[in-house]
């Protein structure tokens, strides 16, 4: 196979696009008991062997890189698990992209359970900038509920070793939590104990998968695949699941602890979505923007898929080693894929008040049907609602001081004295001071003196 002429035949610059690689498959060194992506091992026949070939890598590399405008150029790896392709297949993708990059930056995301980071790949990944996100569910009783290896053991301590030898060596890396059935009634014990730990970037997964319908039966899987035209089956969530509200009460527990403690300090993904969406400036999530379509994936044998949550058949786009990578990402059948997102918008959602912050959740998630409608809507609806009308008056508050020149961290200063001025006006007179000085409230801020400048007098949320 000539790749040089294949590569060549597709050198063009197209619209910006995500292209996530599995160099392992579906593959993993755990057993997690909701993953919905190892069983897509039954896709790729009993024989298939889990590794990319250098010929799928250099593919994705170079195309990657003669499709991409601007300075800087990301790749992405996950699975499965990534680091089963071994240590030695990075240095070999480092190796490429400085090949191909044409004097860009290249930056490299990878998520990993954190099994196999020992010394010698800490130090890899701290020397070469990889932003690694770890999965981790929470304290150890949580993490251990689903997240079990193969041999049914619970790793909760190699992954806690994993994370300090991060540390110790200086990897960038973020927290990816899954919000089960196993700790969304436990929101600030999560928060609390990734926070505490050190870890500045957090984001939460909610776990949406449903039973098996009659398409997945038929493909020898374990779970529902993703909605068709017609919504899907109408088959229950799984077990784990989290209830929609309880997701919504778990978020709003988390930005009211952020929202007074944390803001500038520690980055909550979603939070930090949403404050782009009420500044005007779109969704940085896919999930959330109005279509969608510009992040694929790219598994160990160069077949592109339309989206992570769409490796199955149906959405197969074609193989990097047969057609240049700018075709498969802007052909026709994925620019329909990303445009039925906003095209199949229910109408209960286009009257929506968030509508603008939501845009209708992942196609993914759209399976629940509404007594009012036909269409089904997200089945994280509820959640949804529920966190954008409890954040919404803190957001609006944030974005006025951005657009002000402020710190969007000055908010916690406001809702603070505004917190502390609601227990003045409820204090007795010869009760603690609500400040915390430790005298009786008469003899602090009760004073006649410190009438009309002691709490509260700076302007709270609005």
């Amino acid at each position: 196979m000539d790749t040089d002429a294949l590569t060549r035949a597709g050198t063009r610059r197209i619209a910006p696009f995500h292209l996530m690689a599995k160099p392992a498959g579906p593959q993993c060194n755990m057993a997690c008991r909701y993953c919905f992506y190892t069983e897509k091992e039954a896709l790729f026949g009993a024989s298939r062997v889990f590794r990319m070939s250098d010929a799928v890598l250099e593919a994705y590399t170079r195309g990657v890189a003669d499709a991409q405008e601007g300075p800087e150029l990301t790749y992405a790896w996950q699975g499965g698990e990534p680091t089963l392709a071994g240590l030695d297949f990075f240095r070999r993708a480092v190796e490429l992209q400085r090949r191909y990059a044409g004097g860009r930056r290249t930056h490299n995301s990878f998520q990993t359970n954190g099994l196999a980071l020992n010394d010698e790949w800490c130090a890899f990944l701290a020397e070469q900038r990889f932003l690694v996100g770890l999965s981790l569910d929470g304290p150890a009783e949580i993490q251990n509920t689903y997240r079990r290896d193969r041999a049914d053991r619970p790793r909760f301590d190699a992954v806690w070793d994993a994370l300090q030898r991060m540390q110790r060596h200086g990897v960038e890396f973020n927290t990816l939590t899954v919000v089960s059935r196993a700790n969304v009634d436990r929101p600030l014990d999560v928060y609390r104990f990734l926070r505490d730990a050190g870890v500045k970037h957090l984001q939460f997964i909610p776990l949406v998968e449903r039973r098996p319908d009659d398409a997945a039966r038929a493909l020898g899987l374990e779970l529902a695949a993703p909605p068709g035209e017609s919504g899907g089956g109408a088959t229950a969530v799984m077990p784990w699941c989290p209830a929609p509200e309880a997701y919504g009460r778990f978020l709003s527990a988390i930005f009211d602890e952020w929202i007074r403690h944390d803001v500038g300090r520690v980055y909550v993904q979603l939070f930090e979505v949403a404050l782009g969406s009420w500044m005007g400036l779109g969704a940085a999530l896919c999930q959330f923007a109005p279509t969608c379509g510009r992040a694929l994936v790219l598994e160990q044998d160069g077949d592109v898929y339309a989206c992570d949550h769409f490796v199955y058949p149906a959405y197969r786009l074609g193989n990097v080693l047969q057609t240049p990578l700018p075709d498969l990402v802007d052909a026709p059948v994925q620019q329909r894929f990303g445009e039925a997102k906003r095209d199949r918008l229910p109408a209960v959602c286009r009257e929506c008040p968030w509508l603008f912050a939501c845009n209708g959740d992942c196609p993914k998630h759209r399976f629940d049907r509404l007594p009012s409608g036909a269409v089904p809507v997200s089945h994280l609806c509820a959640g949804y609602r529920l966190f954008f009308a409890h954040a919404d008056p803190y957001l609006r508050r944030m974005c006025a001081l951005l657009r002000a020149g402020l710190p969007a961290s000055a908010i916690m200063d406001e809702v603070a004295a505004s917190e502390r001025a609601a227990a003045e006006r409820a204090v007795g007179r010869n009760d603690p001071c609500p400040c915390g000085s430790g005298r009786k409230f008469k003899q602090c801020h009760g004073r006649p003196a410190l009438a009309g400048r002691g709490l509260g007098t700076e302007r709270g949320p609005s």
